[in-house]
């Protein structure tokens, strides 16, 4: 499960960096420079008119009881779930950030970063709920660098499978179904215990 990440300036550098049509009031440093929560509108990159672009989003679907949000779906079975098939099918974006928190079963809080990379790419899907576009972040099985916190992670994409993610339909089994051993192409996650 990923319940908090975080950006930095290097992840608002790197928004930057990859998107063709930017409004630079989307991605300004001062706003993403910070803890983000659920329910908050942050930047996301979609693959709307065949190319990236940076849009603002709200982070969780509103869940049918009207009681409170969903903001994550497994990797595994999002195409079965009526909630997510079609956004994953077609609606899909990418969530950057510098890190994100998992809580282990003591509720110790840790931090975990990419150590090869300044900027880690999660793989979300997103739909219109009464006119506001929200997303969801997918989720997998944890690599061996976050098992012993918690058993669930992010879905991590590569830098190079950004725009296929987010454009290519025919691709979409094949992220879905990446392994462990293949977040990251093995990169490690530095584990912070944050206390």
């Amino acid at each position: 499960m990923c319940g908090r990440y975080y950006m930095d300036d290097e992840t608002a550098r790197e928004i930057r960096r990859l998107v063709l049509k930017l409004d630079q009031k989307i991605c300004s440093e001062s706003d993403q420079t910070a803890a983000v929560f659920p329910s908050q509108k942050v930047t996301v990159i979609t693959g709307r008119g065949r190319h990236m672009e940076a849009e603002q989003m709200i982070w969780g679907f509103p869940r049918f009881d009207g009681k409170g949000i969903l903001i994550n779906a497994r990797a595994e079975t999002a195409v079965e779930r009526r909630t997510f098939k079609e956004s994953v099918l077609h609606r899909r974006c990418v969530i950057p950030a510098k890190g994100f928190w998992e809580w282990n079963k003591s509720k110790e809080k840790f931090s975990f970063e990419r150590t090869d990379s300044q900027v880690m790419f999660m793989a979300g899907c997103y739909d219109c709920f009464d006119g506001q576009e929200r997303f969801v972040i997918l989720t997998t099985e944890a690599n061996p660098s976050v098992k012993p916190v918690h058993d669930r992670m992010p879905l991590i994409l590569e830098r190079s499978e950004l725009e296929d993610w987010v454009t290519d339909d025919n691709a979409v089994e094949y992220f879905l179904h990446k392994t462990p051993a293949m977040l990251g192409k093995n990169a490690e996650y530095e584990q912070i215990c944050l206390f």
